[in-house]
């Protein structure tokens, strides 16, 4: 061949699961060496093409060629034989193993495990010290970071010899420093020759790491460019099929009353870790409360202990009224009494029940209310009813409130949560990582809904990593670090370069 042959070409691929077409005719040419970036909504389809590339799915019709050779892949096995890697968004680790252990599965050598670890653990340290990928190979996954764990999931593909590597949402989990070292590995895996598709909806990484970018919308691919060719409103438009607003638009804060006041909170864990110290602010009707840092500084405890899921002690007021923190009357049920509703930071361990349907979460904490009951039975009918029209004010696809929450995108899966919470008119939303694995679509929706409760007079308390998120939609910022606050900052008085140092834990001063 004149010409190098791409390191994948995928052929006319089309694959429909009953009457929905999530694939419709694919065809792409990723080239050998370079990371080819894939963007567009939740539900157009990314995964699904990079699952049948990875074997967990056959295509109705279409080819693959591998380097130039048409290559058949009925499952995973023949895809790692093919030199492909996946590390999906939500990593398939066990938890109760070392990481040495989790790099074996599955590739042993033999029935006797002692050799297998052994030559594993002697290439574990070869890649590490190559690719900057360093991990305690003795550690266990569940004392490990999402950032660690994520590296173990590199380190199996490359320990399989992969190639070409696939990353499923990869930063979705990650703390903006996490972010910007695996992008660091991906580039160096680059240099190294790997090749690398990255699925992401996140146009700042796209323009930042990639060579080439190809669009999808609603099954199709829309188009593929080169990155340094096009720019964020060109490939917002493309995904979305429509001109989007990459900013959020709002008006100054109309501030009223306290409704939230924290005096002096902590909170300790069942291991005896104290993960809140000394904690105290307010939030007033009419303003979104921002609290900036990395993941597993409080924020999260923080978010537990006002929903109601963990005791704490200090003082907590809402409207002016004591909440109990002990735990007699802690509960989530009692939390809702008071006008406080809860988007929860992990919606599929926290704000659904992923095998019940859709009608079925909607009504979730709030089955007692008199419109979902009829005498002692409740009102299925008319909790379906309600969902079909939160469904439709939130622009959920499908709106089907008889799917299963798992059959949802996890954009779409966020709107069931927010929709159940925000139509509440509650006093005071607390919200967390609200645009987390979501889509640039759902992400303009969803910051338009916060908005507009801010602008009706409720309290807003916002949790994020997102710092592009915090500073745009924040009337006040406040950084946690090691459970405490570090200071309060107004949006248009910082920036990003100072809430990082007083994410790690310094002052401008101290730097």
């Amino acid at each position: 061949m004149s010409e190098t042959a791409p390191a994948i070409e995928l052929k006319g691929i089309s694959k429909a699961f009953g009457p929905v077409q999530a694939n419709k005719d694919i065809s792409i040419r990723v080239m050998p060496g370079t990371i080819h970036g894939i963007i567009g909504e939740n539900g157009a389809g990314k995964s699904t093409l990079m699952s049948i590339l990875y074997g967990f799915y056959k295509a109705d019709a279409g080819e693959i060629w591998i380097s130039g050779q048409k290559t058949t892949i009925p499952d995973s096995q023949a895809a790692i034989a093919a030199g492909i890697g996946m590390v999906f968004q939500h990593f398939k680790l066990v938890e109760n193993f070392t990481v040495l252990e989790n790099v074996v599965l599955g590739a042993e050598d033999g029935a006797l495990l002692r050799p297998s670890l052994a030559k594993a653990r002697r290439e574990l340290k070869a890649l590490a010290e190559e690719y900057e990928l360093n991990v305690d190979p003795d550690a266990l996954i569940e004392d490990i970071g999402v950032g660690m764990q994520q590296r173990v999931e590199i380190l199996k593909a490359l320990y399989r010899q992969a190639d070409i590597l696939i990353l499923d949402e990869p930063t979705g989990v990650l703390t903006p420093a996490e972010a910007d070292q695996l992008f660091r590995i991906l580039e160096r895996l680059k240099e190294e020759g790997k090749t690398i598709i990255l699925i992401t909806h996140k146009l700042r990484e796209i323009m930042d790491t990639t060579d080439t970018v190809s669009v999808m919308r609603r099954g199709e691919m829309t188009a593929t460019v080169k990155t340094s060719e096009t720019s964020p409103p060109e490939l917002a438009e493309l995904m979305v099929g429509r001109k989007v607003l990459l900013r959020v638009e709002k008006k100054p804060a109309e501030v009223g009353d306290k409704i939230l006041e924290v005096q002096n909170l902590n909170v300790t864990d069942e291991k005896g870790v104290h993960r809140v110290k000394d904690v105290s602010f307010d939030v007033k009707a009419g303003e979104i409360l921002g609290i900036a840092g990395v993941a597993g500084n409080g924020q999260s405890e923080l978010l537990e202990v006002l929903g109601g899921y963990e005791k704490a002690t200090g003082s907590i007021k809402v409207n002016g009224q004591e909440i109990d923190l002990t735990g007699a009357k802690s509960d989530g049920r009692s939390r809702r009494e008071r006008g406080i509703s809860h988007v929860p930071e992990d919606r599929q361990s926290e704000g659904l029940i992923m095998d019940y349907m859709a009608w079925e979460n909607v009504a979730f904490g709030y089955h007692h209310d008199d419109r979902y009951n009829k005498g002692i039975r409740m009102d299925n009918a008319a909790i379906r009813a309600d969902t079909e029209a939160k469904m439709e004010r939130f622009d959920v696809r499908p709106p089907n409130p008889k799917l299963a929450a798992k059959s949802f995108s996890g954009g779409n899966q966020q709107k069931i949560v927010l929709a159940r919470e925000i139509e509440r008119n509650p006093d005071l939303l607390l919200i967390g990582q609200p645009t987390r694995g979501v889509d640039i679509g759902a992400i303009e929706f969803i910051h338009q809904q916060i908005v507009a409760l801010r602008d009706q007079g409720k309290a807003i308390l916002l949790v994020s990593v997102e710092l592009e998120e915090i500073l745009s939609l924040s009337d006040r910022i406040a950084v946690m670090f090691d459970g405490r606050i570090m200071g309060e900052r107004m949006p248009d008085q910082t920036d990003e370069k100072e809430l990082g140092l007083l994410m790690a834990g310094m002052t401008k001063g101290a730097a």
